[in-house]
């Protein structure tokens, strides 16, 4: 454990790529016509990715296990990793392999996002070390959908790191299909929290609103967050339902917002801090992430973590 961490160390098993990220669109883009972006840049993408690079920054040790092809994007990947203080000797080269890549086209409201799979797709449970979680505390696991060879492995995946001790989060994403097939209750019932922004929410408990999203997700699992961009997150957790609202700022890229946000949440919850703080400080680090292009540019670490909370307080007071 390095100095000042937080815990016995969090595991990230996930995809990993680069994100070419064009930001400043006036628009969003349509097929048959040309628009201008303000500006653009390669950057550290995923959300496993970007949440290990958020919950590093915060304190914690983090090992990442992935697979990436021999390549130059591949490079850039793990430098960009090593640079955030992360473990990457688990992280596999397949030179049969191209590394995946997204194009985020970023308005100020929004983004759209093109994703090239490549090596995300061919992880596999067998690649996975299981034993290296032992005397670690916590497993993380998102983009349920796009890791194809790992998607059937996440439960057990899950079960087996409970039963090593760790606590377990599930962050899925977005249903291409938005089928939400069935068998992802399975994984959500190894989970202790689970991340599902609105859209994702009522579209897996077939609710007609959030509140009705949130007392199905809260039967099914220990801790369910809804998050809900600008407007902050809902949480319950044993019961507890509780809110906070989202902080205003001049939003320049939401790439990866909501797994910065993620990542601020669970490193609130492995401190032990109440609900309310987990929402907060996660509300403070998904909006800091907003104001630099790419997912992982402008995370906070703590001191300016505090210092966000501290300004946000004086503003509203």
């Amino acid at each position: 454990m390095r100095p000042g961490s937080a815990s016995g160390g969090i595991v990230v098993i996930g995809e990993l790529n680069v994100d070419a990220v064009a930001t400043g669109l006036t628009e969003p883009p349509r097929l048959g016509a040309e628009i201008l972006a303000t500006d653009f840049q390669l950057a550290l993408g995923s959300a496993s990715a970007i949440f290990a690079s958020g919950v590093a920054r915060l304190g914690h040790e983090v090992t990442f296990i992935s697979k990436v092809g021999r390549d130059d994007f591949g490079d850039f990947c793990l430098e960009a990793l090593r640079a955030n203080g992360i473990q990457t000797r688990y992280v596999m080269r397949d030179p049969g392999e191209k590394t995946g890549i997204t194009l985020a086209l970023s308005t100020r409201r929004d983004r759209a996002l093109v994703t090239y799979l490549g090596a995300i797709a061919s992880l596999s449970y067998e690649q996975v070390r299981m034993p290296l979680l032992k005397g670690k505390s916590h497993l993380h696991l998102t983009s349920y959908f796009l890791q194809e060879g790992l998607r059937p492995s996440f439960a057990r995946i899950f079960e087996e790191a409970r039963a090593m001790g760790l606590s377990t989060s599930f962050d899925p994403n977005s249903d291409p299909t938005s089928s939400w097939d069935d068998a992802i209750w399975e994984v959500i019932a190894h989970t202790d929290i689970l991340f599902l922004n609105q859209t994702e929410a009522l579209q897996l408990t077939r609710a007609r609103d959030v509140r009705g999203a949130l007392k199905a997700l809260g039967e099914r699992v220990p801790c369910a967050v809804v998050k809900l961009g600008p407007r902050g997150a809902l949480a319950v957790r044993k019961g507890v339902v509780a809110s906070a609202p989202g902080f205003k700022v001049d939003a320049l890229d939401t790439t990866g917002a909501g797994d910065t946000f993620a990542s601020g949440f669970v490193s609130a919850h492995i401190r032990g801090q109440s609900l309310e703080d987990c929402l907060r400080t996660g509300n403070a680090c998904g909006a800091l992430s907003t104001l630099k292009a790419g997912g992982t540019a402008n995370q906070p670490d703590q001191p300016a973590l505090r210092r966000f909370l501290r300004e946000q307080s004086k503003r509203a007071s």
